[in-house]
This record gives C-alpha cells, structure tokens and sequence, in this order.
C-alpha cells in the first residue's frame, strides 16, 4: 500500500465522456482547449485524450457501440492557470456552438477565492474551467 509521501497529487487518472459525433466533438475540444493550455496528446479511432503531458481527459464514442448521453448532475472541471484563461475557455465554447451554462465569475458559495465559467459542450456535456485565485494576485 502506498504511504501518502509517495501518492500522486491527483486523485483521477483520466475522464471520458461520450459523444455521437466524434469528428464535431473533437474538433470543437481541439479549439476550446488551448485556452487552458490543454491539447489533444492520444489519439485512436472514435476516441482523443487532452492534456499537458498525458491524456486525462478524453472523448469517444461509446465501447458498447450504444447512443452516448449526458449524465444529470455530471460535469467536468479543467484547471486554468488564469482569470483569462476562464474568460477565454467560456468566450471559445460559446463561439464554437456550446451553450452557456455559468458565465465566467466568482463563485463564493464554493469558496471566496474560486473563479469558474460552465459551458454545455456540443453534445450537452457540461464542462468548466475554474481556479482558486489568490488574494492579491487577481
């Protein structure tokens, strides 16, 4: 067993969500998410990883061949290094066809220092950029 001097930082590996067009999805996720510093870094038939350094992220259709759907209450948050990266993630998905769903701003009933925006991605999936901001560095 692992002692916590030595556990990763992170507690995901990766995510995925479905899509039912793989080609629109991924070229709405290769434009969004270079805003928040994020590229497409794995790529297989019907599926992409993003990421910095390795795919935690991805989108595909589904294994069971089956419709992809939306989960209720589901949604996936990116870290932005930036006020600006927040603003630029919310402007870009709104630009490529995804739907506000959270503009950019301070959430204080999370916590006084989280700044986040919510969009619905192209096959309605809500995603956010989000991060803690540090006092005076705003």
């Amino acid at each position: 067993m692992a002692t916590s001097s030595n556990l990763p930082e992170s507690v995901i590996s990766h995510v995925s969500l479905g899509t039912n067009d793989f080609r629109r999805a991924k070229a709405f996720y290769d434009a969004l998410l270079p805003t928040l510093q994020i590229r497409c870094v794995m790529e297989f038939p019907g599926g992409a990883g993003y990421g910095r350094k390795f795919p935690e992220f991805w989108i595909q259709n589904p294994q069971d061949g089956g419709k992809a759907s939306v989960g209720n209450g589901v949604h996936i948050s990116f870290l932005a290094n930036s006020k600006a990266e927040v603003n630029a993630f919310h402007a870009k998905a709104l630009e490529l066809g995804g739907k506000d769903d959270g503009a950019p701003g301070a959430r204080p009933e999370y916590d006084k220092h989280y700044y986040a925006a919510f969009v619905r991605d192209l096959d309605g999936n809500k995603i956010e950029a989000m991060l803690m901001v540090e006092p005076g560095k705003e």
